[in-house]
């Protein structure tokens, strides 16, 4: 019989399908890189997805974020991720969190809930606090670094925090990292030099970014969060 993971499981197997079925998984930040991930994990077949981002969908998103659409402009990014995901696979249980996540903010999520965690912000504090809540929890993460003012979707690579290089993003994490004594990061990561982009009107320095760099680093994180889960 014809089913809408036919086809994954052909390559994963029955009871692959079944783990993602009864995994839980959440998603910090749901724009060009986090909507990607959010993406694959609802085609792969996750079984529950939380969201955690307070950001509206504007009229700059649309050049490299999946949730952002006309018709999409002006909504809450978690309704628009929550509605994407009703559209593909209804049966996942999505829960929405309309906060920005910071240290001050981390008690409103308890972490044990999850089976994996994804960190797709930009804030480096956020970042910090949620690798370190989820180590404290024990549960698996991995965080996405600079995916901004770069060009080459073929950069990106999966290694521990330690192995960076190049990536300024990754410079500030490591360094954060290591002086609270967490190890065993697992990140993805571009060793491409990022651009020089031009101010704004306004003489505000942008990041710059396009549809194919943040789009790769999501999926890139959606796979191996598919493939940890299932090999456990």
């Amino acid at each position: 019989m014809i089913k809408t993971f036919s086809r994954t499981s052909l390559l994963l197997g029955a009871p692959a399908m079944e783990k993602l079925k009864n995994s839980r998984v959440a998603v910090f930040g749901a724009g060009g890189v986090g909507g990607y991930v959010i993406e694959g994990l609802a085609r792969s077949g996750l079984g529950a997805i939380d969201i955690i981002d307070n950001d509206k969908i504007c009229l700059t998103n649309i050049n490299r974020q999946i949730l952002a659409t006309r018709k999409t402009l002006g909504k809450y990014k978690v309704t628009a991720a929550a509605e994407r995901i009703a559209e593909i696979n209804p049966q996942c249980k999505v829960t929405p969190h309309r906060m920005f996540f910071l240290p001050e903010s981390a008690e409103k999520i308890n972490f044990s809930d999850y089976d994996y965690v994804v960190d797709a912000i930009d804030t480096v504090s956020g970042k910090i606090a949620i690798i370190e809540c989820a180590k404290n929890a024990g549960v698996p993460v991995i965080s996405c670094m600079g995916a901004g003012n770069k060009l080459d979707a073929t950069a990106f690579e999966v290694a521990d925090i330690s192995e960076t290089s190049v990536c300024p993003l990754a410079k500030v994490v490591r360094r954060e990292l290591k002086k609270r004594n967490i190890s065993g990061v697992k990140v993805v990561y571009s060793k491409e030099e990022p651009k020089s982009c031009l101010q704004s009107a306004d003489r505000r320095v942008i990041p710059a970014s396009c549809a194919f760099v943040p789009s790769v680093a999501g999926f890139i994180a959606a796979g191996e969060v598919v493939k940890d889960l299932i090999k456990e």
